[in-house]
């Protein structure tokens, strides 16, 4: 599992001696995760959160009609789960799953306390992590209540770069809350992605 990719993600944000790193990387658990695998039900409780190595999961939601929303893709160097639930330990109440065979590395709601006693410094981290977050769930929001489609779909080639290729066509349009159909005609005419 590579170790590398993680200590880069976090050292944007904070600094960490190698004694601090160990600590660190001795708290993460790697797993791997087959392409459809439920990584996280709606109603249980989110035991991990997951920084992606290699892979995609997405978050998403069912309504009652049976509609797949997509509300984020975790591609590489991604952090991912149902955020309340993790932070909470209440029900999700969304899914998560894979949708290529994914390598994380997973933390435990356990590890985290026991990493912010021993490394105080991760409180900074995952509060910018959080933050940020919060920023990027404002955003989109705000596209999706006053932004077009096309702006949605530009939107979502600039944080996603390359994931169309990926995924299928039918993902894409689920994460914009439009029809593949009407995807494959904005396309045609925009061109962008």
């Amino acid at each position: 599992m590579n170790q590398e990719l993680i200590l880069q993600n976090i050292a944007k944000h904070i600094s960490l001696n190698p004694s601090e790193e160990e600590v660190f990387l001795s708290l993460l658990e790697p797993k791997t995760f087959k392409r459809k695998s439920i990584v996280l039900k709606e109603g249980e409780v989110a035991r991990y959160t997951y920084f992606v190595v290699k892979g995609c999961l997405r978050t998403y939601k069912i309504d009652l009609d049976g509609s797949l929303r997509i509300s984020h893709f975790a591609i590489e160097e991604y952090w991912v789960s149902d955020l309340n639930s993790f932070l909470t330990q209440t029900p999700a109440v969304e899914w998560v799953d894979a949708l290529e065979e994914t390598e994380v590395l997973q933390l435990s709601a356990t590890n985290l306390e026991r990493l912010y006693k021993e490394v105080p410094k991760f409180e900074r981290f995952f509060r910018i992590l959080h933050q940020n977050a919060y920023g990027a769930l404002h955003r989109r929001l705000m596209k999706n209540i006053s932004g077009t489609a096309e702006d949605r779909y530009m939107q979502f080639c600039k944080r996603y770069p390359g994931l169309e290729n990926r995924i299928s066509q039918k993902q894409v349009a689920a994460y914009l809350g439009i029809t593949p159909e009407f995807l494959s005609k904005m396309k045609r005419k925009l061109q962008y992605c």
